[in-house]
């Protein structure tokens, strides 16, 4: 893929915890925990390196509830609480990333999810190509080709209109209706009982959305599963509001807040050319 100039919204939240993870303990001299923090910092840095994109933004979750625990209670409430060794580590990430003249993002009440997709469709509005940087595939959802697309820097993965079909068997604009089906257990996300990706991937294509589905439940066979749509209905559309990303987050969108600026060189940088962070 060609380099492109454009709104590069980056999931923080999300790479923060896949470097966390992914890169087993790594300390500095006093024995801090720091793999999250070299971890987003390799991911910034390649953003930076790579694409140097005119507008861009680090989106990150908020501390405390989002307004889809009003929706259902239980949301979330399968995943264990961030470890120590973190949320130590997420002051300096918030720190490095004003270091390197990149703009950031939290809103309480919304996930980061809600804010890049609040970004995105703000973006379009003001005729500028949105490049989301995160593996996430609830991001899917938000993908317009040629608009808006999904890149992973990490795994170096473009993802467009045609590798969300290819891969799911459903386009962009029904991906929230797939998730809704098959639900998520990282998130606690209920789904339909005992349908699994392959069933909500065939149910999706053949009668395109879960008001389709439920418009035409008689009609779903085989029997067994008509049945589990049938008992898990409300499951079903609970599921669908949970994993809707909203657009609508009071945030100032206008891209003249999300020019990045190159911070000034270190101070024992004396070569010219540095790295811009």
């Amino acid at each position: 893929m060609t380099e492109e100039k454009g709104f590069f919204i980056i999931d923080g939240s999300g790479y923060i915890y896949r470097a966390f993870y992914a890169l087993g303990r790594l300390t500095d001299s006093r024995g801090m925990p720091t793999q999250a923090i070299y971890g987003f910092a390799q991911m910034l840095l390649k953003v930076i390196r790579e694409r140097d994109p005119s507008h861009v933004c680090v989106v990150f979750d908020p501390p405390g509830p989002s307004f889809r625990s009003g929706l259902y209670a239980d949301y979330k409430a399968t995943r264990q609480r961030m470890p120590e060794d973190l949320v130590v580590q997420i002051p300096f990430i918030k720190t490095f990333t004003q270091l390197c003249g990149i703009p950031q993002l939290e809103m309480e009440g919304y996930e980061a999810d809600d804010v890049i997709a609040t970004l995105t469709r703000s973006a379009r509005g003001q005729d500028c190509r949105v490049v989301m940087v995160s593996g996430d595939k609830d991001l899917h959802q938000l993908i317009e080709d040629p608009d808006v697309v999904q890149w992973d820097p990490q795994r170096d993965r473009w993802m467009a209109e045609k590798d969300v079909l290819d891969r799911f068997g459903v386009t962009s604009r029904q991906f929230r209706d797939f998730l809704a089906l098959m639900g998520d257990s990282s998130d606690n996300i209920p789904g339909v009982k005992g349908v699994g990706e392959k069933s909500a991937q065939q149910l999706i294509q053949h009668w395109q959305s879960l008001d389709g589905i439920y418009g035409s439940l008689d009609q779903v066979t085989p029997q067994s599963v008509q049945r589990k749509l049938r008992d898990h209905r409300d499951a079903a559309f609970l599921s669908r509001d949970l994993v809707s990303l909203k657009d609508d987050a009071p945030v100032a969108a206008s891209l003249e807040n999300f020019v990045g600026r190159p911070p000034p060189p270190p101070r024992h940088q004396t070569k010219k050319g540095g790295n811009r962070c």
